[in-house]
């Protein structure tokens, strides 16, 4: 898997969680501070999400202080389903019933065991091929066609 990384700083949580990330086998796109650019954290999810939204990348990962200002800049970009995820089961659910595709994480509030146990369950998790959840999935993306439409 090919996933885009981004952070506005370089830290702990962010070394911690790339290596751990490194030693799964995932392909990663490093973004913003983490790939030695001068960023704040609308840049880091900008970057992020347009990896994703673009395909060139799966998925996604993004940190920030709190975790909310880069998931709001995240979702503006079209196909970016972006989750701020506090535990193991935000992390199950934003996956499985909300087919997120960019996982989010708080660098003030996450350690580093925390933050492993969500990135793992974020992994170990697929969206859901529930009928209720597959039209849920099904509703978001014509959602987001309508409004990539419109701005074109």
């Amino acid at each position: 898997m090919k996933m885009a990384i981004g952070s506005d700083s370089v830290v702990h949580i962010t070394d911690a969680i790339t290596r751990h990330l490194e030693g799964k086998g995932i392909d990663l796109v490093r973004c913003a501070a983490l790939a030695g650019e001068k960023a704040d954290y609308v840049d880091a999810a900008r970057a992020v999400a347009e990896k994703v939204s673009s395909g060139d990348c799966e998925q996604g990962l993004c940190f920030c202080n709190t975790g909310t200002g880069v998931t709001i800049i995240a979702n503006k970009i079209p196909g970016c389903r972006a989750a701020l995820c506090v535990d193991v089961y935000s992390a199950q659910i934003a996956r499985l019933a909300n087919n997120a595709n960019v996982l989010v994480l708080s660098m003030r509030y996450t350690g580093e065991t925390l933050a492993k146990e969500i990135v793992d369950a974020w992994l170990q998790t697929q969206p859901s091929d529930e009928p209720r959840r597959q039209a849920f999935h099904r509703k978001t993306n014509e959602v987001d066609e309508q409004f990539r439409r419109s701005r074109s």
